[in-house]
C-alpha cells in the first residue's frame, strides 16, 4: 500500500500580476512598426495593435492614407515611413525616425512580403534575389536595428515576423518564397536565442491561405481556388481579422515567456 500526500501550493499574485491578466492584449502606451501596412494581412495587424493601444508606424513602398485615417480613428498616433525594401535602405535611419516622431519602438511586425511565379526551370536570378531581399533580408536587418534600440531603450521587446504555410511545405512554383519562408522560421529560432537574455522575444505567425493581394492569381484560378478550399478545415479562405488575436497575443507584455514559436493560423490547413 502506498499513501500519496499532495501538498497545497500557494500562489500569491501581486496587483501588477492580477492587472495584466486582466486585460492581456492592453498596449496603451507602446508603439509598434508594422511593414506591409498599407494593404492585407500588414494593415489588418496595424489595426488590431492600434485598437489595443498602440501608436503605430507603418512603413511600405508607396503612400498609405486609408490605413493612416483608420489607425487615427482608433484614437492612436501614426507615422508612415515610405521605404522601399527591394533597394538599399538604411535600417538604423528607420529606427531613429519612428523614435523621434513617435518616441520608441516596443514592438516589429516584419510583415512586408512579395512573391514571384515562375516554373523553377524558368525562374530568374533577378526575381530570387528580389524576394530574399524582401522577405528575409530586411526582416533581418530591420529586426537587428529595432532590438540594438530596445536593449538600449527599455531592455524588453517584441519581434514578429510573418513566415507562411511555405515554412512548412516546399510549395509549387515560387521557389525563392519558399526559401525565404523558410528563412523566415531560422532566423526567429537564431533571434530567439540571442534576444532572450534581454528580455526581447521572437516570434512568427504563419498565416494559412489568406484573401490577399498576394493570393489573388490562385483565388482566381478556379482549380486552385476549390483544391486549396477543399483542404482547409474551416471549409474558407483566411481573412486579415484572423490574425487580430495572434499578433496581438504575441505583442502583449503576458507573453514574455513565449519566444522562438511559430505560430499557425491556418484554419487547420496543415492537419488536414
Amino acid at each position: 500500500m502506498f499513501a500519496c500526500r499532495y501538498r497545497r501550493r500557494r500562489f500569491t499574485y501581486s496587483t501588477k500580476r492580477v492587472s495584466a491578466l486582466a486585460t492581456p492584449f492592453d498596449l496603451s502606451g507602446k508603439v509598434a512598426l508594422v511593414t506591409g501596412a498599407r494593404t492585407g494581412l500588414g494593415r489588418g495587424m496595424a489595426l488590431a495593435l492600434a485598437g489595443a493601444g498602440a501608436d503605430i508606424a507603418a512603413l511600405g513602398s508607396t503612400t498609405m492614407p486609408e490605413t493612416a485615417e483608420l489607425v487615427q480613428q482608433a484614437g492612436r498616433r501614426f507615422h508612415a515611413l515610405q521605404v522601399d525594401l527591394a533597394k538599399r535602405f538604411d535600417p538604423a535611419a528607420i529606427v531613429d525616425e519612428v523614435v523621434s516622431r513617435l518616441g520608441a519602438i516596443d514592438i516589429l511586425v516584419n510583415n512586408a512580403g512579395i512573391i514571384r511565379r515562375a516554373d523553377l526551370l524558368d525562374y530568374s536570378e533577378e526575381d530570387w534575389d528580389s524576394v530574399i531581399d524582401v522577405n528575409l533580408k530586411a526582416a533581418f536587418l530591420l529586426s537587428q536595428a529595432a532590438a540594438r534600440h530596445m536593449i538600449q531603450s527599455s531592455r524588453s521587446g517584441r519581434i514578429i515576423n510573418v513566415a507562411s504555410m511555405l515554412t512548412f511545405q516546399g510549395g509549387i512554383r515560387v521557389p525563392a518564397y519558399t526559401a525565404s519562408k523558410h528563412g523566415i522560421a531560422g532566423l526567429t529560432k537564431a533571434m530567439a536565442n540571442e534576444l532572450a537574455p534581454h528580455g526581447i522575444t521572437v516570434n512568427a505567425i504563419a498565416p494559412g491561405y489568406m484573401a490577399t493581394d498576394n493570393t489573388e492569381a490562385l483565388r482566381k484560378d478556379p482549380e486552385r481556388n476549390s483544391q486549396i478550399s477543399a483542404r482547409i478545415p474551416m471549409g474558407r479562405w483566411g481573412t486579415p481579422d484572423d490574425l487580430d488575436t495572434s499578433v496581438l497575443f504575441l505583442a502583449a507584455p503576458g507573453s514574455s515567456y513565449v519566444t522562438g514559436t511559430i505560430l499557425p493560423v491556418d484554419g487547420g490547413w496543415l492537419v488536414r
